[in-house]
């Protein structure tokens, strides 16, 4: 499959897809959106890949927001379809039944900072910026950000960034928990692959229940104590488990197929 504005390379069990507009700074424009798509649907379809990293081009900006050109003319229904779609891209990026982590170089705004909280969590270089700085376009975040800004830092300090579009740094991010990791811009890639190789060596039936049960925590309407119980039961009839426990008793080496 042949991308406009993002980059995806397979390198054995991990895929990195690269939003790939540096003279544009990363910008998220609608066609950028529907690519990233495409390319986490493609990686979940392929059998080899075991999680992606999701990063920006260049060392100066992951996602510095959306492409304002594009929508400045924008009616209602547009915007609405805007979001309705950014929406459903973002949620695929959060249910995808392999991990996604941001390897977030640079800027994180707006759009990009939305979609890096899709991610199912995020490392950051030292040099890194984030914000929801859309009230000052006279419009809110469209893409999840109200939302998956307050479960990440709380609702007062979530609030206090929406409103006032205010940036923090890499250090402030950590420590409000929205990032895991911040390492120097040299090594960000190294990390996240060092991290995602990791959780690659685990069974992947069990790493896409996880994602399940972590997104189903977030949704009031999921009973989240009740699907682990469930959850716990179907890891007993499958391969993985058998080949866990085996490796465990015997001292050896655990070789997941996710079956």
């Amino acid at each position: 499959m042949t991308f406009e504005n993002i980059l995806l390379d397979k390198n054995g069990a991990i895929a990195t897809i690269t939003i790939n507009r540096p003279s544009q700074m990363n910008a998220l424009n609608i066609k950028t959106i529907q690519e990233v798509g495409q390319a986490v649907a493609n990686c979940n379809e392929d059998p080899e890949i075991r999680g992606m990293i999701l990063t920006g081009a260049g060392e100066k900006s992951f996602i510095a927001g959306a492409d304002i050109k594009e929508f400045a003319s924008f009616s209602v229904e547009e915007g609405t379809k805007m979001s309705a779609d950014g929406h459903a891209v973002f949620n695929s990026v959060e249910n995808s039944s392999k991990p996604v982590i941001a390897a977030i170089n640079g800027f994180a705004l707006g759009g990009g900072l939305e979609l890096a909280m899709a991610c199912h969590f995020r490392i950051a270089s030292n040099n890194a910026k984030f914000g929801q700085p859309e009230v000052n376009l006279g419009v809110i975040p469209g893409y999840g950000g109200t939302q998956r800004l307050i479960r990440l830092i709380g609702h007062g300090k979530a609030m206090e960034l929406l409103m006032t579009a205010d940036m923090i740094d890499a250090e402030t991010a950590q420590q409000l928990g929205l990032v895991n990791h911040v390492v120097a811009v040299e090594e960000l890639m190294g990390l996240a692959q060092k991290i995602l190789g990791k959780i690659a060596s685990k069974s992947p039936l069990t790493i896409k229940q996880i994602i399940n049960l972590g997104n189903a925590y977030q949704d009031p309407d999921e009973d989240g104590f009740t699907q682990e119980i469930e959850q716990f039961g179907i890891c007993f009839g499958t391969a993985d488990f058998k080949e866990g426990v085996d490796a465990f008793i015997n001292k050896r080496k655990a070789e997941f197929k996710g079956e």
